[in-house]
């Protein structure tokens, strides 16, 4: 009889006899003797279980596959979960290097991991769909999506995903400031293809400017190249496209090298206004050597097809400018889907959508948001010194001594990260430091909860948002996939902490930014880079120290060796020039 012929009527046996809850197998192995023992149970009833367990999984909905929810795929491991992934592109793009896809530094290729790649590693099921949601549901629990393919699908574009926890990762779009003319006529640097259009708009003007029936000065404004923003990547953009002309394409081109121009515009005094000063001073200077000129207080008020017009804010004039190309690079702004999302949620008066310290959308169920498209409304600490005082009166006196307050100072230290800055930046060494100076002789005398009010008042104005920066998106991907693996470990309280248990501790830790440093490419292999602690350095050293550290922060080993490659080749044969 056959192993399939014997399990046949095993499971025949089973239906008919439905008193038997066990049957027991023995199978002998001829020339082994070994015997198995094993409970049977018929095909459809295992397939049954399994398609039920299925069902029981969570559903997580990710919405975006840029720094924050590729980090959060890449760090789940639990396969308690059904995945899905929405995005628009089915790549992770490593943004910091665009500016260097735009010159041929580095191929846009290199840069790129496909999504699919990323999550065909993991050890369960990651479903993907190559969509844009345009609108989210947290009422029924539902985000309604459309096929990115410009193909007619018969009506079948459009769908719809059910969510147990929805994951917001969709990032930002460019801030125009409804500046007239800007999304007409200006390049932006913030996607893949923004990077490739810009590369073919250099090469394509050096070309223009070439022909011979082209007059002087109209050669000099096809060769006048705007950067709008002085912010990390319009100069790094800028000085990228300085030693692309003078390294490579002047030498194509050597009967138009001279007649190239590149002017960088910043609205405010000074340009990279969130590095050190000595980082500021030392990149306008070498700017000023290399013949890139720097307008500080120049603010765009609109753009046309061959001109850009800025009004001056030391004389208030209005000045126009003629120009051959101009990338825009100012800032972000929130996406339209999530503006809609934050309005039915209450909070269109915000900027971008809030969430608390773990992440969850304020207001809503199962809903985490993160990366640029959110921010953490941090609780200010003298909205709950009340709560915070009553927890450590244990004797409801109204007062207490260090000893017992010093059992609630470390989730003081955690729950409200200003406190821990603003100890910092004085340079107490502890929280007794800061009750000493609201009351004398601290050390003995019991503190009343008018000298905590006073030692915390000045606290709260350390608060800050988070850059909106690829290192603040990475970070919240890694630590919600790490609140996601240990979730099902919470009895109570599924979705995160409880503010105060009865020991005084959080469930779960909430997001903390651990700043590791920003880096400020200047061009002619010298960088800029600043450590926390006021840690400067500027130079060649710190050129290398880019390469290593990109190199290292690349999604995969494939697009490491493909950078690197890029590097070499640039190193040895220059950069391409083709417009491709």
């Amino acid at each position: 009889m056959s192993a399939y012929s014997f399990f046949q009527r095993a499971s025949k046996a089973y239906h008919d006899h439905p008193t038997l809850s066990k049957l027991l197998i023995v199978c002998t192995v001829s020339g082994g003797g070994l015997v198995a023992f094993s409970d049977a149970r018929p095909f459809k009833s295992i397939y049954s279980n399994q398609v039920q367990g299925e069902c029981n999984k969570k559903k997580v909905v990710v919405l975006g596959t840029g720094w924050a929810g590729t980090s959060f795929l890449k760090n789940l491991d639990n396969s308690s979960y059904d995945v899905h992934v929405v995005s628009p592109r089915n790549y992770f793009a490593f943004t910091p290097l665009l500016p260097s896809v735009t010159c041929g530094t580095v191929e846009a290729r290199s840069i790129v991991e496909p999504i699919r790649t990323i999550t065909k590693k993991k050890g369960y099921d990651v479903h993907f769909k190559e969509a844009k949601c345009y609108k989210i549901d947290p009422e029924k629990k539902k985000v309604h999506c459309k096929s990115s393919q410009d193909t007619d699908l018969g009506g079948k574009e459009d769908f719809a995903l059910d969510y147990d926890y929805l994951v917001i990762g969709m990032g930002a779009r460019v801030n125009t400031f409804n500046t007239p003319g800007v999304v007409e006529h200006a390049h932006f640097l913030k996607e893949v293809e923004d990077a490739q259009r810009i590369r073919q708009t250099v090469i394509d003007n050096f070309e223009r400017a070439s022909l011979p029936g082209v007059s002087e000065e109209e050669r000099k404004r096809i060769l006048h190249f705007v950067v709008v923003g002085g912010g990390p990547t319009g100069v790094e953009f800028a000085a990228e496209l300085h030693d692309f002309v003078h390294e490579d394409l002047g030498k194509l081109y050597p009967q138009i090298k001279d007649d190239v121009k590149i002017t960088l515009m910043e609205a405010g005094d000074h340009i990279l206004n969130m590095f050190d000063k000595r980082i500021t001073a030392f990149a306008e200077e070498k700017f000023q050597r290399d013949g890139i000129h720097v307008r500080t207080g120049s603010m765009v008020v609109k753009v046309s097809d061959k001109e850009i017009y800025t009004k001056e804010r030391a004389t208030g004039n209005v000045v126009d400018i003629p120009y051959g190309m101009v990338v825009w690079s100012t800032g972000i702004g929130t996406r339209p889907e999530v503006v809609d999302f934050m309005k039915q949620i209450g909070q269109n008066n915000r900027r971008v959508l809030a969430t608390d310290e773990w992440l969850r959308v304020e207001g809503c169920d199962g809903v985490y948001a993160l990366g640029d498209c959110a921010t953490i409304n941090q609780r200010r600490v003298m909205e709950d010194i009340g709560v915070i005082f009553s927890k450590a009166d244990k004797n409801k006196s109204g007062t207490l001594n260090l000893k017992d307050f010093q059992e609630v100072v470390d989730d003081i230290l955690e729950r409200y990260p200003q406190v821990k800055l603003y100890l910092k930046k004085n340079k107490m060494r502890n929280f007794k430091a800061l009750l000493k100076n609201s009351q004398e002789n601290a050390q003995n005398q019991p503190i009343v909860i008018e000298n905590f009010k006073s030692a915390l008042s000045a606290v709260d104005s350390q608060m800050k948002n988070l850059p909106a920066t690829a290192q603040v998106a990475a970070q919240q991907g890694a630590y919600l996939a790490d609140c996601f693996n240990r979730m099902e470990d919470c009895e109570k309280y599924p979705e995160g902490p409880l503010r105060f248990r009865g020991d005084g501790r959080h469930r779960f830790h909430p997001f903390r930014y651990r700043h590791l440093g920003q880096f400020a490419p200047l061009g002619g292999e010298q960088t800029a880079f600043q450590l926390p602690g006021d840690w400067v350095s500027i130079g060649h050293s710190s050129q290398w120290l880019w390469y290593s550290v990109y190199a290292s922060k690349l999604v995969s080993w494939r697009t490491r060796m493909l950078v690197v490659s890029d590097w070499g080749r640039r190193f040895i044969f220059g950069r391409d020039s083709s417009r491709i």
